[in-house]
C-alpha cells in the first residue's frame, strides 16, 4: 500500500464539486446516450477515487473520505439498473441491462482488490483511528467485513471462480427478470363471465370482434378479477396464467441463480447460502430463519384453519359438493364473507378511493405526519421518462431535502410489481436523494388494499429521502438490515386504516367522505383472514428459505410440498408460480423478512396514539430517531432508542389474536 504523501499530491481533487440540485434527465432528448454516459462517467469517478484511496491521503479520515466518494459514485452508477425496469424504451432497458452487468463485474472486482483491502485494513492499526467518530469507525469495520464476503483474502484460483460466479449472477438476475416483465399473459371470456365485477371494469373490459373479453395477468385486470368475479373457473383460468408467467424459461434460471448462490457460499467457507445471506442480517443464522418460518407457522395455524372453515361454508352455499378452498377462491371467498358478514362491500368501498385522489392524500398525509413539503414539478423541468410519472420535491423546514418520481401506472415492458427504486442516494452537501415509485395501479377506482399497498411503498420513499441527510453514502436512506427495511412501510400501512386520517381524502363522486361505520367495519373485517395471511406468507419464506438452502431437482413438486406444509390452500395444479416469484432474486433466501418486519412494524407502531396518529411528539421521535438515521445504527439499537427498551414479539402476538 502507498501512503508516501512527500510522493504524492497531498491535495488531490476530492472529485466533482458539490452538486445540491437535482439530477438533470433528458426528458425528450436522447435517453440512451444520457443513461450510458451518466453510469460511464461515474464508474470512471469511481475508479479514481479508489486509485485516490490506493495512492493519496495517508491519515484515516482522509483515506475513508476518498472511499466515500467512490462508494457514491459507485452508487450513481448502479442506479442504471432503474432504467431497464422503467423505461418505455426497449433499446433503453437492454442498454441499462449491459451497463449494469459491467457496473456489476468493477463492484466484484473492487470487492476482490488486495492493494486496496489492504489499505482500508491497514486503517485498523492507524496512530489516528481515535480521530474518527462512531459513523466513520463504523463505515470501515462494515467495510473491511463486506471485502471479506468478496473473499478477498482467498487464494487466486478461488477468487477468479468467485468473479466468474458474481458476473454469472448478474446475467441471470437479468434474465430472470427480464423474462418476468416481458411476459404478460391473458385468458379471453365471454362478456358473461365477468359476472360480480364493478361496471367500471366491465366498461374499460369491452368484447373484442371475436365477442371475447381479454384479461391479463397485469395487477389492475388481476385484482379485481380475483377478487370480484363469480365464475369460478375463469378465476382458475386466471390464476393458473398468472401462475404460469415466466415458465417455463424461468425454471432452469432459477437452477442456475441457486447453484451460483450455494457455490459462492461454500467458496467463502459458508454451510449454505442463507448462512452466508443472514450474516449481515438481523436474525443471524440461516437456521434462525427456518425456526422463524415454523413458529409463525405454528402460531397462525390454528386461526388459518379457522378461517378457512368459514370460507368453505360460504363456497359450499355456492356449491353444496364443495370439500376445498383452493388459492383463486380465496379473494373472491373472503370478499364475500367481508361483505355478508361484516358488512362490507368492496365495491362501495372502492368509490371512496379515485386514484388521483388517493395520490394526493397519501401526500397530504405523509407530509403532515412527518413535517414535510411536497412541491409539484412540472415534467419539462423535471425532464421524466414517461407522462405518466409525477416529480414532487421534498422539503423540510423551507429547505429542499429530495425529490421523489411517481411511477404508478402499467406499460408494456415495466416493472410489474409495486417497489422502491433509488435514483440518487443522498449524501449531505454533494447530492440530493432521489427515489423513484415504481407501481402498477389502474387509473380509476382503487382497493382498498391498492391503498395500503401504495402507502406500503411510499414508506420506503420517505425512508430513502429522510435517511438520505447524513454524510456516509453506506448509510445512505434505506441502508439498514434487510431484514428491518420493510418494518416503517409496513407501520405506515396503519395510517390507511385510521377513520380520522382516511377521512381527509376518502370521498366518492359525490363528494361524500368515507363513514366512520363503514371504515370500523373494515377495520373489523380485515381481522379475518390474518392466519391464512400469516400462513400463506410462511408458505412463500420457506419457498425462498429451502430452494436455496438446499438443491432440489424438481422446484414445482418441492414448492407445492412446501404449500401443503404451511399454507391452508393446496398447490393450484399446472402452475409454477416459482417462474414469477420475483423475490427470490433480489430477496433470494429472505422473503421471511416481510413477516419479521411486520413483527417490529407492530411493536413500533405501539408507541403511536391510536386516538391522534398525528401527536407531533411521537412523529417527530420516530422521524428522527429511526427515518433519518438510515443505517447509522444497528436496526434493533434504532427500535430501541425510539420504544425506551428492545422489540418483542408481543404486539404482533395481540395482532393476530384480534
Amino acid at each position: 500500500m502507498a501512503h508516501d504523501t512527500d510522493t504524492q499530491p497531498t491535495s488531490a481533487s476530492p472529485g466533482p464539486p458539490p452538486a445540491t440540485e437535482p439530477v438533470a434527465l433528458p426528458g425528450t432528448g436522447d435517453w440512451l446516450g444520457w443513461v450510458a454516459g451518466r453510469c460511464e462517467e461515474q464508474l470512471a469517478e469511481a475508479r479514481r477515487q479508489v486509485d485516490l484511496v490506493k495512492t493519496g491521503p495517508a491519515r484515516a479520515a482522509e483515506v475513508l473520505a476518498a472511499w466515500n466518494r467512490a462508494e457514491t459514485a459507485l452508487a450513481n452508477a448502479e442506479a442504471v439498473s432503474l432504467w431497464s425496469e422503467v423505461h418505455p424504451d426497449a433499446a433503453v432497458r437492454d442498454r441499462a441491462d449491459e451497463l449494469s452487468q459491467d457496473v456489476q463485474k468493477y463492484v466484484t472486482e473492487l470487492g476482490q482488490d488486495r492493494d486496496l483491502f489492504a489499505v482500508l485494513d491497514g486503517l485498523s492499526a492507524s496512530s489516528d483511528l481515535a480521530e474518527l467518530d462512531a459513523d466513520a469507525r463504523r463505515v470501515l469495520e462494515q467495510t473491511l467485513r463486506d471485502f471479506r464476503r468478496t473473499g478477498v483474502d482467498r487464494d487466486e484460483a478461488t477468487r477468479e471462480r468467485l468473479r466468474e460466479l458474481s458476473e454469472q449472477g448478474v446475467r441471470l438476475s437479468q434474465d430472470f427478470g427480464r423474462h418476468i416483465r416481458d411476459d404478460v399473459r391473458s385468458v379471453r371470456v365471454a362478456p358473461e363471465r365477468l359476472a360480480g365485477l364493478p361496471d367500471d371494469y366491465r366498461a374499460a373490459h369491452p368484447a373484442d370482434e371475436d365477442g371475447l373479453v381479454t384479461i391479463t395477468t397485469d395487477y389492475p385486470d388481476l385484482v379485481p378479477f380475483m377478487t370480484f368475479g363469480a365464475d369460478g373457473e375463469a378465476r382458475r383460468e386466471l390464476a393458473l396464467a398468472q401462475n404460469n408467467v415466466a415458465w417455463p424459461a424461468n425454471d432452469q434460471v432459477l437452477q442456475d441463480i441457486f447453484a451460483v448462490r450455494r457455490e459462492t457460499a461454500a467458496l467463502l467457507g459458508y454451510d449454505s447460502w442463507p448462512d452466508y445471506d443472514t450474516e449481515v442480517k438481523m436474525i443471524g443464522s440461516g437456521r434462525a430463519v427456518a425456526d422463524f418460518i415454523d413458529r409463525i407457522g405454528d402460531a397462525a395455524a390454528e386461526r388459518a384453519g379457522q378461517e378457512v372453515a368459514v370460507l368453505l361454508e360460504r363456497k359450499r352455499l355456492d356449491d353444496p359438493t364443495a370439500d376445498t378452498v383452493t388459492t383463486y377462491d380465496s379473494r373472491y371467498y373472503s370478499e364475500l364473507v367481508r361483505r355478508e358478514q361484516y358488512d362490507v362491500d368492496g365495491q362501495v368501498v372502492r368509490t371512496y378511493f379515485p386514484f388521483e385522489q388517493v395520490r394526493q392524500g397519501l401526500l397530504d398525509v405523509t407530509g403532515r405526519l412527518f413535517g414535510l413539503e411536497w412541491t409539484p414539478v412540472d415534467r419539462a423541468e423535471a425532464g421524466t421518462w414517461h407522462d405518466d410519472v409525477a416529480t414532487y420535491d421534498v422539503g423540510l423546514d423551507g429547505r429542499r431535502i429530495g425529490r421523489i418520481h411517481l411511477d404508478l401506472h402499467p406499460r408494456e415492458g415495466k416493472f410489474k410489481h409495486a417497489a422502491q427504486f433509488d435514483l440518487v442516494r443522498g449524501v449531505a452537501g454533494r447530492q440530493l436523494p432521489e427515489g423513484v415509485l415504481v407501481c402498477n395501479f389502474a387509473r380509476g377506482l382503487m382497493e382498498h388494499d391498492e391503498v395500503v399497498t401504495l402507502f406500503h411503498e411510499f414508506g420506503h420513499l420517505v425512508h430513502h429521502v429522510l435517511g438520505g441527510q447524513g454524510e456516509w453514502i453506506r448509510f445512505s436512506g434505506v441502508a439498514t438490515e434487510w431484514d428491518f427495511v420493510e418494518a416503517p412501510s409496513q407501520m405506515l400501512e396503519e395510517w390507511a386504516w385510521d377513520t380520522d386520517v382516511l377521512a381527509t381524502f376518502a370521498r366518492n363522486a359525490d363528494g361524500e367522505t368515507i363513514p366512520a361505520d363503514l371504515v370500523a367495519a373494515m377495520r373489523r373485517a380485515d381481522h379475518f383472514g390474518k392466519g391464512l395471511y400469516a400462513a400463506q406468507q410462511m408458505a412463500y419464506a420457506a419457498r425462498s428459505y429451502w430452494f436455496h438452502a438446499r438443491q432440489h431437482d424438481d422446484l414445482t413438486a418441492y414448492g407445492d410440498e412446501l404449500q401443503r406444509r404451511y399454507s391452508a390452500f393446496p398447490p393450484l395444479e399446472g402452475a409454477h408460480m416459482h417462474c414469477a416469484f420475483g423475490h427470490l432474486d433480489g430477496y433470494s433466501s429472505g422473503y421471511y423478512t416481510y413477516m419479521w418486519s411486520l413483527v417490529i412494524a407492530k411493536d413500533l407502531f405501539s408507541a403511536f396514539d391510536a386516538d391522534d396518529l398525528f401527536a407531533a411528539d411521537v412523529a417527530t421521535a420516530y422521524r428522527d430517531r429511526v427515518l433519518a438515521m438510515g443505517g447509522r445504527k444497528d436496526a434493533a439499537d434504532l427500535v430501541a432508542d425510539f420504544l425506551g427498551r428492545p422489540y418483542s414479539f408481543d404486539s404482533w402476538a395481540a395482532w393476530l389474536a384480534e
